[in-house]
């Protein structure tokens, strides 16, 4: 039997560890959010769900983008193309030098109505948010979601041409709907009960940030590979979430 290579395993113990901090986030402060309601059942049987769903559901897509983007040739996890300052070190600059313009932007859009900031969670569960959201949302957004539209779109229906411009496409529709998976977090932190009770401003804050966090995850994804994506995305969300939201 084939053992996996060092990329694969380092893939899985990404998975595992996500699903790990799903099942530990459900019994933190607004741990809810990222699971089931509090009256699904007992938190333990909760956080079992939880990490099972997420270790299925991101595990399985994420493996599948994964097989995607060796067909395409892009960087791997582990790949000798790609140094670790490329892989790590700027990723991690331009992370943080992204979560300072979330900051500002923020500050701006904030005056263009009465709700204020944009919410975050309390910490720790702000922490263990940023890691799964770099981790988990990378895997699934950007990991499976991109490599899937390309090889569909530019490999089996254009049998190969307009690759590139196919990949930014790509990039997009998974920015679109990134943003979009995160206006439910923002109506339970604002405790909304339709999405129209969010001022227009907002939104428009909602779908700017999250979607430049995805062209530039885009951007490292097929320049360094997924770790890359993986680490700007983290250090965003923890100058943005963790830090920020401590200072508020």
């Amino acid at each position: 039997m084939k053992r996996p290579s060092r990329a694969t395993s380092v893939f899985f113990c990404l998975v595992i560890l996500n699903a790990t901090i799903a099942a530990v986030a459900t019994f933190l402060p607004q741990g809810v959010e990222a699971g089931l309601p509090e009256a699904a059942g007992p938190l333990p049987l909760m956080a079992l769900i939880n990490g099972s769903m997420v270790l299925l559901i991101y595990g399985g897509l994420g493996y599948l983008g994964l097989r995607l983007s060796r067909k395409l040739d892009y960087p791997d996890l582990i790949d000798s193309r790609v140094t670790n300052r490329q892989r790590f070190g700027n990723p991690c600059i331009v992370g943080l030098w992204l979560g300072l313009l979330f900051i500002v932007a923020d500050n701006l859009f904030s005056r263009t109505h009465h709700l204020g900031p944009l919410p975050h969670p309390s910490f720790p569960t702000s922490l263990l948010a940023s890691l799964s959201a770099g981790i988990g949302e990378e895997m699934v957004f950007r990991l499976f979601f991109i490599p899937f539209l390309v090889w569909l779109i530019s490999r089996v229906v254009l049998k190969g041409a307009q690759e590139q411009l196919t990949y930014w496409n790509a990039a997009i529709f998974a920015a679109v709907f990134f943003a979009a998976g995160h206006i439910p977090s923002v109506m339970y932190l604002l405790q909304f009960t339709t999405i129209s009770d969010i001022p227009s401003s907002m939104m428009a804050e909602i779908f700017l940030l999250n979607g430049i966090l995805s062209l530039v995850a885009a951007y490292f994804l097929r320049r360094s590979g997924y770790l890359a994506a993986a680490t700007m995305h983290t250090s965003t969300d923890f100058v943005w979430h963790v830090l920020w939201g401590l200072l508020r």
